[in-house]
């Protein structure tokens, strides 16, 4: 018998998504000598900070943060593979690296997800983590050249490619294109995934989630959240969210926003509040949890999860909050012209 669809699931109830693999990382202390492994000892350049290569150099430590939060309540696990692509890899020297990582985090997040299931006969499924890469296709990194570019709609297309071949040759349930701080990087992914489907691939269900950088209420190129959507919408894709940037209270006004808006599922997985002077996530598992629990009484979600600093503890608390609650309904599509540029336009009147 094969795994329960999703979006009957979806349809059913509030899913969870899983915490910050970031936060667990660095929870675990790791080195220089612990990134490389045995394998890559003489690499010729540093590679401490390089998450993704742990799916490869300390798989047991992957599997396990991935354990935690299935212990811990969550539906959905999102693989390690935030910079799996040659142009973040490309900063530690290990772009070649890129399809074998997202192989390999789907392997490692498969395996904890179908030993769970085999112990208690729930379904659990795989989201495909696909990274903004560490470069930016509208904005000139060069303040004197605003019409430079450090990269190329195509080579993001390549890199969004190669990494999303290796998420589905994983066996990937989801493909999560996340914390999209510029659309037109999201459109090349959405490019580069189309492309693979025009080639015969089976492509999975498509997440879309960006991120509002700042109270603005905007994304780092500018669009507001109507305006987001408008330019994500055909992709058709199985949700559409915000992730990141701000914790849940700064959060809501935006999920509401969006959530009126898109025809598709909503997924939300705030911080654990804003970092402080120090960088780290203050929030505690209950405040976050409170949140989230009165978006579902408002009926503004369909998937609940967690970003930066937030543990195995955010997402049992997350879960029990939600707990029960029906998911936000899908409205009817708007049969009404809705063009899209910093912010959105809608003309014309229902067919």
């Amino acid at each position: 018998m094969g795994k329960p669809d999703i979006a009957h699931a979806a349809a059913d109830r509030i899913l969870v998504l899983d915490g910050a693999m970031g936060t667990m990382i660095q929870a675990e202390k790791p080195d220089e000598a612990t990134y490389r492994g045995e394998r890559f000892k003489d690499h010729p350049s540093d590679v401490g900070g390089n998450n993704e290569l742990l799916s490869l150099t300390q798989p047991d430590m992957i599997r396990r943060i991935h354990v935690d939060f299935l212990e811990a309540g969550a539906d959905i696990l999102c693989t390690n593979t935030f910079g799996a692509n040659a142009v973040s890899q490309a900063d530690y020297g290990m772009s070649e690296l890129s399809r074998e990582m997202n192989v390999e985090s789907v392997r490692l997040a498969r395996e904890a997800c179908e030993k769970k299931t085999a112990q208690d006969g729930k379904p659990r499924w795989v989201a495909g983590g696909i990274g903004p890469t560490n470069q930016t296709a509208s904005i000139s990194p060069d303040v004197n050249d605003p019409g430079y570019r450090a990269i190329t709609f195509d080579d993001l297309a390549a890199a969004y490619g190669e990494a999303a071949r290796g998420l589905i040759d994983g066996g990937a349930d989801l493909l999560l294109i996340e914390t999209i701080f510029d659309t037109l990087n999201a459109k090349a992914a959405i490019y580069a995934i189309e492309s693979l489907r025009d080639e015969g691939v089976a492509v999975p269900p498509l997440m879309i989630s960006g991120t509002i950088t700042d109270r603005s209420g905007r994304t780092l190129t500018g669009q507001t959240p109507e305006a987001f959507w408008t330019s994500m919408c055909h992709a058709r894709p199985f949700s559409i969210g915000l992730n990141c940037a701000l914790g849940a209270g700064e959060m809501r006004q935006h999920v509401r926003t969006l959530s009126g808006v898109a025809d598709t599922r909503i997924s939300a997985y705030p911080n654990a509040g804003l970092p402080n002077e120090m960088g780290g996530y203050d929030e505690t598992p209950e405040e976050t949890a409170a949140h989230l629990g009165e978006w579902a009484d408002s009926g503004l979600v369909n998937i609940v999860g967690g970003c930066c600093g937030t543990t195995p503890e955010h997402i049992a608390a997350i879960a029990k909050a939600v707990a029960g609650k029906a998911p936000r309904k899908i409205p009817e599509k708007v049969r009404r012209m809705r063009l899209s540029g910093l912010e959105m336009f809608e003309a014309g009147s229902a067919a």
